[in-house]
């Protein structure tokens, strides 16, 4: 092992997953005597030592919680910035605040910097590669030493941690049974690729809502993008993909996108092919942003109520915190209501 020791790496060696090697070292019952024993043994042949993470939260609280969200410039993430603070402010609580830019790396050292002493707890949304990639030792690490982590939209379910979301299968659902309502025939959707599990989610509901409407599922009408086509630097990329889409479905008369730069884009190249919006073709988008406000015509979209969920994860983790573990072992997932905010890009039915 001529890398730093890590929790990650021991357990690696030993073939136990990065859970056992800490509770082995915090000498749990949960861990059977030869699996402590083998641990401690390799953790001292190694020199291993652990970070100052539990340290922390055991000699002292320092009243601050760590945000860490995968981007800044989205309004959702403001919102829930903005409700964090809100209700941390009230009960005594500062905010110190993290970006991943969907960089796993990036927050894997935002864990390991605000841990080391700056905060008593976690509050994130993850970041777009570590779902891609599927590591999460940095989570697991975080948790099995005793800081508190509280999941927001962007959620891992098997994770043992309080998570707040939105009901994205339902809401999705009932936003493309909005179309089919207003009397769209041929919806198409434009989302993220399956491993980001909103994108997979309301990808979920546009076909709960096809089948309940007893419509035939057509492959071509479903556009994946790629994570990388949503930066800044590929926003030309990310229009050319919609335009082809757009090209080759002539027949779409409706638009389900699940965030509302997609949703956005679509409605630019819609009316660079022609198409008058919503009479030609309808949009709804997903998040109720800066972009759906503004836009022309402005976007119907769906409020996921950032401010409700950003207070609801800071009640969690303060309350997580200020009682004693025995008395809150059981994990909450929070379901924050949403709302449909009409605009100019659907219409009723005649």
């Amino acid at each position: 092992m001529k890398q730093k020791p890590t929790l990650k790496l021991i357990a690696k060696e030993l073939d136990v997953s990065v859970s056992t090697v800490s509770k082995a070292l915090r000498d749990s019952k949960e861990i059977g005597k030869e699996t402590k024993e083998k641990v401690k043994a390799f953790a001292k042949l190694y020199n291993y030592r652990p970070n100052n993470i539990a340290l922390s939260l055991k000699n002292r609280k320092t009243q601050t919680l760590g945000v860490i969200i995968p981007e800044i410039v989205h309004h959702f993430f403001t919102t829930v910035i903005s409700g964090i603070e809100s209700y941390a402010n009230e009960h005594g609580y500062n905010v110190i605040v993290g970006l991943s830019n969907e960089s796993f790396k990036k927050e894997v050292i935002n864990l390991d910097t605000l841990a080391n002493g700056s905060i008593d707890g976690f509050i994130m949304s993850v970041a777009k590669e570590t779902l891609s990639i599927g590591d999460y030792h940095h989570l697991h690490e975080t948790i099995d030493q005793g800081i508190p982590i509280v999941m927001f939209d962007r959620v891992l379910d098997n994770m043992d941690c309080d998570k707040v979301i939105v009901d994205d299968v339902r809401t999705s659902q009932q936003a493309v049974q909005k179309l089919i309502g207003n009397g769209s025939k041929n919806i198409g959707i434009i989302s993220t690729k399956d491993y980001v599990s909103v994108g997979r989610l309301r990808t979920e509901g546009y076909l709960k809502a096809l089948e309940k409407n007893q419509k035939d599922v057509n492959l071509s009408y479903i556009l994946k993008i790629h994570d990388e086509f949503s930066s800044e630097d590929n926003l030309e990329a990310l229009e050319d993909q919609i335009s082809d889409f757009l090209s080759k479905n002539k027949d779409l008369d409706a638009i389900f996108a699940v965030n509302e730069l997609y949703a956005v884009t679509a409605m630019k190249v819609a009316r660079k092919l022609g198409l008058d919006i919503p009479h030609d073709m309808q949009v709804i988008g997903f998040t109720d942003g800066v972009l759906s406000k503004h836009a022309y015509p402005p976007l119907t979209t769906v409020s996921q109520n950032g401010f409700e969920m950003g207070r609801t994860a800071a009640r969690l983790l303060i309350n997580r915190l200020e009682k004693d573990r025995e008395e809150i072992e059981r994990f909450e997932t929070v379901i924050v209501d949403t709302d449909i905010i009409e605009r100019e890009t659907t219409h009723k039915s005649k």
